[in-house]
């Protein structure tokens, strides 16, 4: 089912990334669905993925988890 999900949320994330506010809102959902060990690869793929389109919005949100 996790992984489902996960692959649900990238699903998401590719279709929507051409919108920032839209990944935005997407990527928020998806760090609330997921738990501490998802986050991790779900962090390193989203940096893999995003980091040159939505590098800001991936460090807002990602730094946002550490607190």
């Amino acid at each position: 089912m996790v992984k489902g999900m996960i692959q649900y949320i990238k699903t998401v994330l590719e279709k929507v990334s051409f919108d920032k506010y839209l990944f935005e809102k997407e990527l928020k959902k998806a760090l609330k669905q997921l738990g501490a060990e998802e986050i991790i690869e779900f962090k390193n793929w989203c940096y893999e993925k995003f980091s040159i389109q939505h590098g800001a919005i991936l460090n807002r949100n990602f730094l946002e988890l550490a607190y």
